[in-house]
């Protein structure tokens, strides 16, 4: 278990729910705050944190830009005969990540796919606050829990759900500690409808029955979008130069809902981050270089 730094773990077992895209914006508003971040990817199927590492570096080196990069890791599945070995093997890459970064890093960022390996697991067991995007729909809330259609109780916890609790039944007796679990309503709409009220009449119950929290996530933009193919996101500073184009107030609307979100997570924070944003602050108008240059693979 890393002994300083604050393991972030977003996970949903439904794609399409905007886990990595939260993940990297995360990742990135925290380096802005002077953090030092480590950032793992265990999606070996999609990879798609990865792809935004890959392509924000590309963005920077190719403009001349200096950007702020967290320490990344793509850990792969291992894909041999046999399953216990292949396990040891993932453990042991989980590990050597981990153990790289664990005394530098102020929070470490995991990316987890949409179906269930060891490697979710492994993250899972780690996680200091848990990160669910949900989006808001009376669909994606069965990836949670089953309601029932009479009442609008939950009635049976999803495969996912129950993975979670095991790994907060497991985490507590290991070293005492909870995992903070955070249910993110996600591409919210605009408009106030009876879906978007029935949603959080659901997920109140359901937040009720596996004590977890509820918080609001990001509206629908295609902002993020056009964002990914250069890997900037909207706490990047919104000037021609570094977006390519012109910004739009999409950017500042989704800019507040992320640091709404930043701030419902109630994150910790620590001296050495504020010594280095009290740095950042002396140095208006320039991008710093917050971490080190990211690794890919182990």
């Amino acid at each position: 278990m890393p002994q300083g730094a604050h393991v972030i773990v977003v996970g949903n077992e439904k794609g399409g729910s905007g886990k990595s895209t939260t993940a990297f914006h995360l990742a990135v508003f925290l380096l802005y705050q002077g953090h030092k971040v480590a950032s793992i990817d265990v999606d070996s199927r999609q990879q798609t944190f990865t792809h935004y590492v890959r392509h924000r570096r590309d963005w920077a080196r190719n403009r001349g830009l200096s950007l702020p990069h967290t320490t990344h890791f793509h850990l792969p599945l291992s894909r041999g005969d046999s399953v216990k070995e292949n396990h040891r093997i993932e453990f042991d890459l989980f590990r050597q990540a981990i153990g790289e970064v664990e005394a530098s890093a102020d929070f470490i960022i995991i990316d987890t796919p949409g179906f269930d390996t060891n490697l979710t697991r492994l993250a899972h067991s780690l996680a200091d606050t848990l990160v669910t995007p949900v989006n808001d729909s009376l669909i994606d809330l069965s990836v949670i829990a089953q309601i029932d259609p009479a009442t609008g109780e939950p009635r049976e916890l999803s495969h996912y759900a129950r993975l979670v609790q095991r790994a907060r039944s497991e985490r507590l007796s290991i070293d005492g500690k909870n995992i903070d679990w955070v249910l993110v309503r996600n591409r919210i709409s605009m408009l106030s409808s009876r879906n978007m009220r029935q949603v959080q009449t659901m997920l109140d119950r359901i937040a009720g029955r596996l004590g977890c929290r509820i918080a609001d996530g990001i509206a629908e933009r295609v902002i993020f979008r056009s964002l990914f193919s250069s890997g900037m996101t909207v706490f990047d500073p919104l000037d021609d130069e570094l977006l390519g184009g012109v910004p739009s107030m999409s950017h500042m609307s989704a800019r507040q809902e992320y640091r709404a979100l930043v701030n419902a997570l109630n994150l910790p924070s620590s001296q050495r981050a504020e010594a280095r944003r009290a740095v950042l602050a002396a140095q208006p108008g320039e991008v710093t270089r917050c971490a080190n240059v990211a690794r890919e693979g182990a």
